[in-house]
């Protein structure tokens, strides 16, 4: 079994910071890529909009609402992954998914599978 555990979410002023956590655990050959969903509150779509996401090689990919503030990291020796989250807003406020594709055991070829953490809520208020 392969799980996904996030950390590091709470409550914020407009203007703080945050750093998330996602260690992933069990069964895992192989990472693939990582990252991090959010959805707000009211919105619908399942696990929301793509916030920024890291593959394994270390390249990153930003959503533009925050670009310039938002950091992505991953410790591959760990299976870790990391969201520094600076001058937070209003509208950062959200449930933060973590997402990996893992591939859980050396099968030629790999055969990757999508996970999720349950999430974890960030707050952002005066």
């Amino acid at each position: 079994q392969v799980q996904l555990v996030e950390s590091g979410g709470g409550l914020v002023q407009p203007g703080g910071s945050l750093r998330l956590s996602c260690a992933a655990s069990g069964t895992i050959f192989k990472i693939n890529q990582m990252a991090w969903y959010r959805q707000a509150p009211g919105k619908q779509r399942e696990r929301g909009e793509l916030v920024a996401a890291i593959a394994s090689g270390g390249e990153t990919t930003f959503a533009d609402s925050v670009k310039g503030r938002f950091t992505i990291s991953r410790d591959n020796a760990k299976d870790i992954m990391y969201l520094q989250m600076n001058s937070l807003k209003f509208e950062d406020a959200a449930i933060y998914y973590c997402f990996a594709l893992i591939a859980p055991t050396e099968q030629t070829p790999l055969q990757f599978k999508n996970y999720w953490g349950q999430g974890t809520q960030v707050t952002v208020s005066s």
